[in-house]
C-alpha cells in the first residue's frame, strides 16, 4: 500500500459476531469516519491485521480482546471528470450537501451516461475541496432517485457523513415524502382497491406492502412478489383529486428501486407519464388537462421532503422542495379556471 496516512487500532469487544467485517463495523469508532463499504474493501486489500497478522478474508473469525490494526490511505483522485453544471443547492456544510435534482439528470456516471451527471456537477462544485468517501475523492452517493424523477437527495462529502447517513437509510429512520400525479384516485372506499393483494388501510392512507425483485424477463423493470425479493412498504395519501387524476403523497418506509412507480402500478394507479410501469394509459381527450396529461414526457414524481439526523452534529434536519416547474404546469392544466 502507498500513501499511508494513519493506522487505526481497535480492540474487539464482547460478542463480536461470526466474521471480521461485521465485527469491525461495530468496533471501529464513528469518529474514525470509516464506512462499512470502505472496511469491506480494505480487508481483501491486505490493510487489516489481527494480532499482528494480516488477514484478507472478510469472513475470518475474531475473538473478544483481539487487537486489530487498519491501515488507511489518503483519498485517491477519481477519473470522473468535473463538469460545470448548475446545481440547485438547498443546504451544504463540511460533511454533506442536499441538492434539488432536476428531472433528466442521472445521479451517477454509468456506461450509458458517462457525463452530465450529478456526480460530475458536484466534483466541479467542490473544486477539489473534498475529504473523500471510501478512499477516493468523490461524493458519497447514499441514495439515488431516477433520472426522470425530480427533487431532493443528500450526498456525503466525508466518510463520517457517509457512514451515518447510510445507517439511517438502512434502519428506515430517514423521512422521505414524494409527490406524484397518478391515474385515478386511490380511495379506500373503492372495493377494487380493497381487493388488491398487499393493500391495507391506515385511516385515509393506503398502505402497500409487497416484496420487490428484478423482473424475470425485463431486466430494466422491478416486479411485485409476495415471496422472495426485498420487503417494500409505501404509504399513499390523496392530496387533491382532479377527475381521472390525483395528486398524492407517497411516503417510503423502505427505498427499493422504482418502488413508488411499481407499487402504484400494482394497485392500478400508475403514475402519469410512466412509460415503464404505466403502459400507454391515457385519459379522455374531452377532460380538462387531457392534452397536457397524455403528452407528459416523464413519470410525474417529485422527491419533495427529506428529513434526517445530521450524522456529525446530530441536529435534526428537514428540507422541502416545491413541485418541479413542469409538474406545476401539469397541475394547473388539470384545474379548470
Amino acid at each position: 500500500m502507498s500513501g499511508l496516512t494513519r493506522v487505526i487500532s481497535v480492540v474487539i469487544g464482547p460478542e463480536p459476531g461470526p466474521r471480521l467485517d461485521k465485527a469491525l463495523a461495530r468496533a471501529v469508532p464513528v469518529e474514525e469516519a470509516i464506512s462499512r463499504t470502505r472496511l469491506a474493501r480494505l480487508i481483501p486489500a491486505g490493510a487489516v491485521a489481527i494480532n499482528g497478522r494480516v488477514v484478507t478474508d472478510p469472513k475470518a473469525r475474531v475473538a473478544e480482546g483481539d487487537g486489530v490494526e487498519i491501515t488507511v490511505e489518503d483519498a485517491a483522485e477519481v477519473e470522473t471528470v468535473a463538469e460545470d453544471i448548475p446545481l440547485d443547492i438547498v443546504h451544504e456544510d463540511d460533511d454533506l450537501i442536499v441538492v434539488n435534482k432536476p428531472a433528466g439528470m442521472v445521479v451517477h456516471p454509468a456506461p450509458g451516461s458517462p457525463s452530465g451527471t450529478l456526480v460530475n456537477a458536484l466534483l466541479h462544485h467542490f473544486g477539489g475541496k473534498l475529504s473523500g468517501v471510501g478512499g477516493e475523492k468523490r461524493p458519497g452517493i447514499v441514495h439515488r432517485i431516477d433520472k426522470d424523477t425530480s427533487g431532493l437527495l443528500v450526498v456525503a462529502k466525508s466518510d463520517r457523513a457517509h457512514h451515518g447517513l447510510a445507517a439511517q437509510f438502512a434502519d428506515h429512520s430517514m423521512e422521505r415524502e414524494y409527490l406524484a400525479l397518478c391515474h385515478g384516485v386511490p380511495d379506500g372506499s373503492d372495493p377494487r382497491l380493497r381487493g388488491v393483494k398487499g393493500v391495507s388501510f391506515e385511516g385515509s392512507t393506503v398502505k402497500i406492502t409487497t416484496q420487490l425483485a428484478r423482473h424475470k424477463t425485463d431486466r430494466q423493470r422491478q416486479a411485485v412478489l409476495f415471496s422472495g425479493g426485498r420487503h417494500a412498504v409505501t404509504r399513499v395519501r390523496v392530496l387533491e383529486a382532479h377527475g381521472p387524476v390525483a395528486l398524492v403523497s407517497c411516503r417510503l418506509e423502505t427505498g427499493r428501486t422504482h418502488q413508488i412507480r411499481v407499487h402504484m402500478s400494482h394497485v392500478g394507479h400508475a403514475l402519469i407519464g410512466d412509460q415503464t410501469y404505466g403502459g400507454r394509459r391515457k385519459i379522455s381527450a374531452k377532460l380538462p388537462g387531457a392534452e397536457a396529461v397524455n403528452a407528459f414526457p416523464r413519470q410525474a414524481l417529485h422527491a419533495a421532503t427529506l428529513g434526517f439526523v445530521h450524522p456529525v452534529s446530530q441536529d435534526v434536519m428537514r428540507f422541502d422542495a416545491p413541485l418541479a416547474p413542469d409538474l406545476r404546469i401539469l397541475l394547473t392544466a388539470l384545474t379548470p379556471s
